[in-house]
């Protein structure tokens, strides 16, 4: 596969502006460690190579276990994530594949049950950015290093 466009040279305005959400999500109050799971995750169910890669040595680097970097497309099957964290990755599932049955309340609740009101926004906003970002890279076959 030959990589396609590259969105940071020809559209460098877009790139910055994903490059903004991203900045934004640096500043939040959520737990890097878990932003990171939430990004594998979503970047597994959309199976871009690149952000697996990319995210899963952000992970190592903040001190993620390996064991709990292999096993995150089957956490619902393991006791290696908090329950937090699984109310996290649950809200990551669904909302990833939005269109199967949107956003179940019982999903919504579990992850506010966990986190205050903006950190759930926060969560969000890292869902959905990652979700675009995997969608940019899978489009343009960006591959791994």
């Amino acid at each position: 596969m030959t990589t396609r466009t590259v969105i940071a040279k020809e559209l460098p305005a877009a790139y910055q502006a994903m490059m903004g959400l991203e900045k934004y999500l640096g500043t939040t109050s959520l737990d890097k460690s878990l932003k990171e799971l939430i990004k594998i995750r979503a970047s597994q169910i959309n199976g871009c190579a690149f952000c697996i890669n990319m995210h899963a040595k952000d992970a190592r680097a903040l001190g993620e276990t390996e064991q709990r970097i292999y096993a995150l497309s089957a956490w619902r099957d393991t006791n290696f994530f908090t329950p937090a964290e699984r109310a996290a990755l649950a809200l990551t599932e669904s909302m990833t594949l939005i269109t199967k049955e949107h956003v179940p309340d019982a999903i919504y609740d579990e992850a506010a049950r966990h986190f205050d009101s903006k950190q759930v926004g926060e969560i969000i906003m890292a869902i959905v950015t990652i979700n675009a970002w995997n969608r940019i890279a899978i489009s343009t076959n960006m591959m791994p290093e």
